[in-house]
Order: structure tokens, then sequence, then C-alpha cells
């Protein structure tokens, strides 16, 4: 794939692709007709997911009206409440959000929202965006159903400049009304799949679908382009590979790996076994920022890789850790796996916001870094044995439970 046509599908995609929305699945379509062009019949395959759609939000503060978004799947209703702005998470500091609708920073995350809930506050406040840019833009977030868990109370997003006037001002009071449709919709993975001589298989994964502020070019259509390239290569060779490679371009992972999830928890034991390593990208090809390999494995992968890139001639920085994406759901389910990514600074790309466009991204960077995924794979699927390990450390099942909050992290 050269870097002229790289950009032609990075610019042919350059359109927001929420999980579960029409817009995700014309995506959907998308990737399903290049893999045909290459003689690879895909299949674009559903699973259920949340949904609501917001009819209206309102945050009123000391009686002044706030640009704000409410979130999906928290319910609708109206609360007036004292505010109560909460920077830090100690007990103390919690014991402060009962009957109080609550301000945090940052992301809503699992423990957060179970900490406010149950020292008793009745609503919550989230901002994001940046005090130095010039735009107001308002991200739309949702309280997830694995991070609610049935529990819900109010709340919306606002601008990080509303914010810092709210509680600069020493705003006393907030209420919060919302009306909102909730219902059960569909997300959908593409998936094609190359046969090989064994049934054992390995998995190329990338996320398709951005989120409600994005385009999603850099986070994630440039990893979906990479394994589409990788489907192309393989295709092209006019023999049949060692193992069987299958590329799953998976939907809904900015709402929490959905799609990931639902295809791992599809598969019964044995479909798992056969599965010898999980080859995940994530954010390749931006013009600016160092590649990374971080490895859901044991620790002999982390160091192949950096002796093969120092083979290959190819900058890379390697660990074992657990990484944010979609090889999450493969490595806990016992699957070796390792996500690829070009890491940019983020005052020269960043993502999930408006300012991820085309314009962080470089063709040629990304053939360099699609060239050496691919002869990495290709060792990987030459090999008379795969030499990965199927096991997970314990140190990295650890961070798996804590990744997915089945333990806290103290």
């Amino acid at each position: 794939m050269t870097p002229e046509k790289i950009m032609q599908i990075l610019k042919e995609t350059a359109y927001v692709r929420t999980g579960g929305s029409e817009e995700e699945l014309s995506a959907a379509r998308y990737i399903a007709s290049k893999c045909e062009e290459y003689g690879v019949k895909a299949e674009i395959w559903p699973f259920k997911v949340d949904m609501a759609e917001v009819k209206s939000a309102v945050l009123t503060i000391d009686g002044n009206e706030i640009p704000c978004r409410g979130y999906l799947l928290c319910g609708s209703g109206e609360i007036e409440a004292p505010l109560y702005y909460l920077p830090n998470t100690d007990p103390a500091s919690l014991a402060g959000c009962k009957g109080k609708i609550v301000m945090i920073d940052g992301y809503l995350g699992y423990w957060t929202y179970h900490d406010i809930f149950d020292n008793g506050a009745v609503g919550f406040i989230t901002y994001d965006g940046d005090a130095n840019y010039s735009d107001r833009d308002i991200d739309r977030r949702e309280l997830r159903s694995f991070v609610s868990e049935g529990r819900k109370i109010l709340g919306v997003n606002i601008n990080a400049k509303d914010a810092i006037s709210i509680i600069a001002s020493g705003a006393k009071t907030a209420k919060i009304s919302i009306e909102q449709d909730e219902y059960e919709g569909e997300s959908r993975n593409v998936i094609a799949e190359l046969p090989g001589a064994s049934d054992e298989v390995i998995v190329f994964t990338a996320h398709y679908d951005s989120t409600f502020l994005s385009c999603g070019v850099y986070d994630n259509m440039s990893g979906s382009v990479g394994i589409l390239a990788a489907l192309e290569h393989f295709a092209e060779r006019g023999y049949k590979p060692h193992y069987t490679l299958r590329f799953i371009w998976c939907g809904s992972e900015e709402r929490g790996l959905l799609g990931s999830k639902a295809y791992t928890s599809a598969l019964s034991e044995d479909e798992l076994k056969k599965i010898i390593l999980n080859i995940n990208l994530d954010m390749i090809g931006s013009i600016m920022g160092k590649f990374i390999a971080c490895c859901s494995a044991e620790d002999k992968l982390v160091h192949y890789i950096e002796y093969f890139a120092q083979e290959y001639g190819f900058g890379i920085s390697s660990r074992q850790d657990v990484y944010s994406s979609d090889s999450t759901p493969f490595a806990d389910k016992g699957v070796p796996s390792l996500s690829f990514a070009r890491l940019a600074p983020h005052n020269t790309a960043t993502i999930h916001n408006s300012y991820d466009t085309v314009k962080v991204m470089s063709g040629e960077q990304m053939k360099k870094d699609i060239d050496f995924i691919i002869a990495f794979a290709s060792r990987m699927e030459n090999a008379k044995r795969c030499p990965v390990a199927r096991e997970i450390p314990d140190a990295v099942k650890k961070k798996l439970d804590y990744y997915l909050c089945r333990e806290r992290e103290r």
C-alpha cells in the first residue's frame, strides 16, 4: 500500500463514527469493500450495545445556564443541590459528597463513580477541553453500563473554561435536568480471514470507531488502515500462510473495548486456545512521536521485538504492560497480545477531540510503520512453531485485574 493510497483512505473515512451509529455502519461497509478489493470476503458481525438519545440537557449554576451535554445512559429527571468540587478522592474529601452535585476533574472512571455514589452524591459534572484553546467544544460522554452497574445519578459534561469560572466564582448551587431515551442498539465488528495450513490463528485487531467530537484519523483509522495493508500484503502473496490469519476491525472500542469484549466472549474455550497471538494496532503513522510495543505476554516477547527492530533498523521502545485498547480482552482470555502504536507528544497530535484530523498524519511514516509491522508479523506467520508462550504472566494478570476494575489499585 503506497503512502498516497494510505492518505486517500484516511481522507475518505475522516468523519465522526461513534459506536452503534449509522456512520459506524457506513465505515464498516467501507472496510468490508476494501477487503473484497483484495479478494477476501469480509463479514460485518453485529453485537448488542446500550444506546441513548439525549433530547434535552440543562445545567444551571446559581440561576445561570451553562452550556453542557447530558451523559448518555445516566437516566432522566431533575435534581437541584449544593455544588461540591472534588479534586481529591481521599476519604475526607469524599465525605463532602453527601447530598451534593459533585464536579470532578478528568474522566469519570469506575472507582471514582462508585466512590461519589457510595458517599451520597446526587449528581455529577465533568469537564473536558483545554482552558488555553480557543474552542468551546464539549464532548458527549456516557455513563457506561459496566461502570454504573445499574446505579444511576444524573450527570453532565461541560467545557474546561466554564468549569474554571464556576469554581472561581464560588458557585453554591447546581441544577441538572435531563431527558433521554435509552434503548438497545447494535455496533459491528468487521472480520476477514486468510485460511492457513494450520488451524492455529494469529489475530490482527484495530478499532475503527471514533469519539463524538473526533474524525478519528489518528485514533484509530490509522491502525485500521494498518491491518488493511497487512491483509493486502498476505492476500497478494499467492500462497497459503502457515497459520490462519484473522483480521478484526473492532467497533465501539471508544465506549469501553466493546467490540473486542463481545468477540472474545463469543468464542468457545477451544476456539480461544487456537489463537496463538494477537497483534493490535492503535494509533500509528503520526508525523511526530515515538513507536512503541506494549506486550501483554511473556517478557521474552519484549526482548524479541527489540532485537528484531534493531536487526530491521527501526526505532522502537518495548515494554510488558496492559495497553488500553483491543489487545486487552484477548490477553484477559489468555491470548498473548501486543499493541503497536506511534505515540505523539500531546502538543503535536491529540485524540478524542476535533483536532484529530489528517493534518497530524504522514503517509510516508504510515508506510514505514506498516512495513515494520508486516515484517514482524511475517516472522510470526512463518514460524514452524510460534515462539511466544501461550501464557499470561502473573504480573500482567494483576494489571488486567486493575484495568478491568476487578480489583482496586492502591
